[in-house]
């Protein structure tokens, strides 16, 4: 009795097998036919989405965003040096039936239509001041050097700054950003000190200002000319005219002397900024007073023949950290 009950215990576990068998062939069967059925009517595609709004379909999601991540780094023109777009895009994993077609090149352009670009290139600064642009660090290396090369004046006070702008500039060849930024170091020559200034330039040099004629009448002694009443070179130029001519300001500045001696006379000296400075001397009368402001153009004095003078005439001095350049370079 009891081997009866055990064979109809394992009939029925081998029909319950059975029928589990058949289950999972028919589930597997039927997974395998709907895998078929999609893989032959539909391919695995990504959505993409920008702000939310759907712009295309990719099935590259991989090379596309790799085209996108290099046009923020590097921009997709010559001398863009990156780029910034205003979004990003999303993607969203979905099926796609065969016969429509993915747009990533749509895409790509709609992502970027509204990106900024950053141009990349680099300024010559000449004292802290942009004069010149190149397009590459290996020119602008090149300028300094040739500058250094050439002993200019003003090598100390160039450098390079790399910039970087949504516009692009226009760019200058080497060869003229040498011969723009070139200053020849002026030749000095030493002569005693009467009240300030111990050299004497005959070289030129930019003030960084610019200046008015101070006043009329004729020149009847250049800078540096060397004559009977002078035991050195002339300081400044001589400008004869009739006693009490006005003298203007050649530029704005602060009057930092107004006084009397010797050899100038009654004399104004006038700070213009960054050691610029101008003197103006033998006057017959002065009409400012130590540290009062002046305009460009304002009448300061009047014309006399006070100190060491043969006549009615303005002496005038222009100088530079202590260097007097000859004033004719400036006013006539």
């Amino acid at each position: 009795m009891m081997g009866v009950f055990i064979i109809n215990i394992f009939k029925r576990l081998a029909m319950v097998m059975r029928l589990s068998v058949k289950f999972i062939v028919i589930v597997v069967v039927s997974i395998l036919l709907i895998i078929s059925a999609i893989v032959l009517f539909y391919k695995p595609t990504y959505a993409v989405y920008l702000n939310d709004e759907l712009i295309g379909y990719t099935s590259d999601k991989s090379g596309l965003q790799a085209k996108i991540n290099t046009y923020m780094e590097s921009g997709d023109s010559d001398g863009v040096a990156f780029a910034q777009i205003d979004s990003v895009p999303e993607y969203e994993l979905c099926l796609l039936k065969k016969g429509i077609v993915t747009n990533e090149d749509e895409i790509y352009a709609k992502v970027t239509e509204n990106g900024t670009k950053y141009y990349k290139y680099y300024a010559i600064t000449d004292d802290k001041k942009e004069k010149y642009y190149l397009e590459n660090f290996k020119d602008a290396e090149k300028v300094i050097q040739e500058l250094k090369e050439k002993d200019s004046n003003n090598q100390s006070d160039l450098a390079i700054v790399e910039k970087y702008d949504t516009k692009t500039k226009k760019f200058t060849s080497v060869e003229k950003c040498v011969a723009g930024l070139y200053e020849e170091k002026p030749q000095v020559i030493t002569y005693a000190s009467t009240s300030y200034g111990d050299t004497v330039s005959s070289g030129y040099t930019d003030l960084g200002i610019s200046f008015v004629t101070p006043t009329t009448g004729i020149i009847t002694s250049r800078f540096g000319s060397r004559e009977s009443i002078r035991s050195s070179g002339h300081r400044g130029i001589d400008i004869a005219g009739s006693t009490g001519t006005p003298i203007k300001a050649v530029a704005a500045g602060t009057v930092v002397t107004s006084t009397y001696n010797s050899s100038y006379g009654y004399y104004i000296r006038i700070s213009h900024g960054n050691g610029v400075e101008t003197l103006y001397a033998h006057c017959s009368q002065l009409l400012v007073s130590v540290g009062d402001t002046v305009s460009q153009g304002q009448v300061i004095a009047k014309m006399g023949s006070t100190g060491n003078s043969t006549g009615p005439h303005l002496h005038l001095e222009v100088s530079k950290n202590g260097v007097l350049y000859n004033p004719q370079n400036y006013v006539y």
